[in-house]
């Protein structure tokens, strides 16, 4: 007799899931649009919810704030979707990883950033923008800045490791240097405002700092002979 209601009972469950993930999905493509089109500010949670055809509630319910809504579009729209899978876990992280190259390395991953930027960087200067109008965006956006300076040190530690780089250069010179190359403002000026490419912007940022770092190849003891910019 139990049978048949347990199996109700677990596609009922399912089904919920399956609606959750649904509306989830729908909230943040409809916030993503109206976010870059409207601006932050100006986006209020119930148009949210009417363009995503849900009910504020359930907006509130998974996101519970506009500036947490905010985060969770930027954090999809970094990873390409909306699997918890941490970036770091991500096979095209451990593609870098593995290689034991540290030019090579710069330049996967700079390619990577190029290949994801358009996608991520206009939520970024969103966030910078509202963050002098509205403290819960300030707060998004000071996370942001924190998660890639926290990235940007592991990757530090990881080039340092080679043994390739620079060899008056420490973790936190490494560290900042990346960071700035990263940052979203550098895009902002070259891509957007002066149109380059995003190959020509990942070429850019690989050689520049592949140069600041003084990478060198494996088995070049030598170094780049470069001269250090960084004192």
């Amino acid at each position: 007799m139990d049978e048949p209601v347990n199996r109700i009972r677990r596609y009922d469950a399912s089904r919920r899931q399956e609606q959750a993930r649904e509306n989830r999905a729908r909230v943040l493509s409809a916030a993503r649009r109206l976010f870059l089109d409207r601006g932050y500010v100006d986006t209020s949670v119930p148009e949210v919810a009417r363009a995503a055809g849900v009910s504020v509630q359930t907006v509130y319910k998974v996101f519970s704030n506009k500036a947490a809504l905010l985060k969770a579009v930027f954090d999809v729209s970094v990873a390409g979707d909306d699997d918890d899978t941490p970036m770091a876990q991500r096979e095209v992280i451990h593609r870098i990883q593995a290689e034991p190259d540290a030019a090579q390395k710069i330049t996967m991953y700079l390619r990577h950033l190029a290949e994801g930027a358009p996608r991520y960087v206009p939520l970024q200067l969103l966030a910078r923008d509202a963050a002098r109008a509205d403290p819960a965006a300030a707060d998004v956006w000071a996370r942001m800045r924190q998660e890639t300076l926290t990235a940007m040190t592991y990757f530090a530690r990881e080039l340092l490791a080679t043994g390739q780089l620079r060899d008056t250069l420490t973790e936190d010179d490494v560290r900042d240097v990346l960071w700035t190359y990263h940052s979203p403002e550098l895009y902002e000026l070259l891509v957007l405002e002066r149109g380059w490419p995003a190959d020509r912007y990942a070429d850019f940022l690989a050689d520049a700092l592949i140069n600041a770092l003084g990478a060198r190849a494996l088995g070049d003891s030598a170094g780049t002979g470069l001269e250090n910019p960084l004192g």
